[in-house]
């Protein structure tokens, strides 16, 4: 009998042991929704499955951070791309140098687009493996318990979070192109929203909401850069590329029934890493593929676009034959977990302060690769897309954001509507 009791008592040690770990993950990419399958269970009662509405990758420490910050809210408005009838959050420390405590978080419905103020009677506190606090210690990631939302497609999400105490440099995505709140003291659950009178154009901490769906089959998941984290596109608006491609998925007849997750860091390159505190590169494609990519809730395809900034950013890289290898090294990441790769031409710059001729002449034999068919399984070719018929190495006028090198928002609907959506339904690689 006193073995039996022993035995029933470290039974329950193990399962608060676990109950008290679940909420956090390691956000280098190690480990992939380690909490996910546990938390189903605990999903809204319906068929259906957990899908990635939005996501941010975690770019760098934000600077000017050393404590956080402590007795503050932070409101992130972030877009969905896809609704469903519940949802959770992921919080991110990956840059933080000290645990980050989260005493209070909320998610909630803007009541109208960029508002910080909550629509009527959708504020819903969270939990984190039952808890209302989650400490999650430097370069890991806590996924809250789902809570019961009618989340709609296309619709403005009011996530909150009050962190009592210094908590060290904050992990941010600095290029939001969305106009994010801070309010002094405990204001999680504050539905009106005026005492968010400090704006951001940052998301803090805030690195994915998933939504509960039965419609929705599965999520793109795109890695690129500034092009693909939308850097010219009208702030506030959600008209990055892939926001025009969400809605393309949305909207049109036999398309796939998939969200679309936002990959992009502005400055990103294939092979070279950011510094560490820097605020537009983050770490290379190569570095990032599984936490940004293939960890995200429900991936059924991957799309690629980037490779530019190897060829125009110190330190150039000049030899296109390693530039289309570390793409072919992101196919094989995605290869293994039986995932379709979808990758982009190289777009024009011609006219940019960067451009040099030897340099484009670079990007031409990467693209002369990348049409081959021996780098992705199928080929988006955005060059094609983008560029003016009369000056080839030019983006065309009315796709110009300006700078020569970023597209327009009329530019970024034309590389949404450059993808054949057909090439996303596959779940497996056309090759290995």
């Amino acid at each position: 009998m006193g073995y039996a009791l022993l035995a029933g008592l470290a039974a329950i040690v193990v399962l608060v042991s676990t109950a008290v770990f679940i909420g956090a993950g390691s956000d280098d990419g190690s480990l992939d929704g380690i909490t996910q399958g546990t938390r189903d269970n605990a999903a809204p009662a319906s068929s259906g499955n957990w899908v990635g509405t939005w996501a941010a990758a975690a770019v760098a420490a934000e600077p000017n951070t050393r404590d956080g910050y402590p007795k503050m809210s932070i409101r992130n408005v972030v877009h969905t791309s896809v609704g469903g009838s519940g949802a959770r959050i992921t919080l991110s420390n990956l840059y933080g140098t000290k645990p980050l405590t989260v005493s209070h978080a909320t998610l909630a419905l803007a009541a109208a687009p960029s508002n910080p103020t909550a629509a009527t009677g959708t504020m819903r506190r969270l939990t984190f493996a039952n808890s209302r606090t989650v400490t999650i210690p430097p370069g890991r990631k806590a996924t809250s318990d789902p809570v019961r939302l009618n989340v709609p497609h296309a619709a403005d999400l009011l996530v909150t979070t009050y962190s009592p105490k210094r908590s060290g440099p904050v992990t941010y995505h600095p290029y939001a192109r969305q106009t994010s709140y801070v309010a002094r003291g405990d204001k999680a659950e504050e539905t009106s929203g005026t005492a968010f009178t400090e704006q951001s154009p940052y998301w803090r901490y805030l690195t994915a909401v998933d939504v509960w769906s039965n419609q929705t089959r599965g999520a793109v998941a795109v890695l690129g850069d500034s092009i693909t984290d939308g850097i010219s596109s009208s702030p506030g608006a959600n008209r990055r590329w892939t926001d025009f491609l969400a809605e393309r998925l949305r909207t049109e007849r036999n398309a796939p029934r998939f969200s679309v997750l936002n990959g992009g860091i502005s400055g990103n390159r294939v092979l070279v890493d950011g510094p560490r505190y820097s605020p537009n590169n983050g770490p290379s494609g190569l570095t990032r593929m599984q936490r940004d990519v293939l960890s995200r809730s429900g991936v059924k395809s991957v799309v690629v676009e980037m490779g530019l900034n190897d060829i125009i950013k110190p330190p150039r890289q000049r030899d296109p034959r390693k530039i289309a290898d570390g793409l072919r090294q992101l196919v094989k990441y995605a290869h293994a977990r039986n995932l379709r790769v979808i990758g982009g031409t190289l777009t024009p710059f011609g006219g940019h302060r960067g451009y040099q001729k030897q340099l484009d002449d670079i990007r031409q034999r990467v693209n002369e690769e990348i049409r081959s068919g021996k780098v992705f399984d199928e080929v988006v070719d955005f060059d094609a897309a983008l560029r003016d018929p009369a000056n080839p190495n030019r983006l065309r006028p009315a796709y110009d954001s300006g700078d020569h090198l970023h597209p327009s928002d009329n530019g970024f609907r034309a590389m949404a509507e450059a993808l054949d959506l057909k090439l996303l339904k596959g779940s497996s690689p056309a090759r290995t």
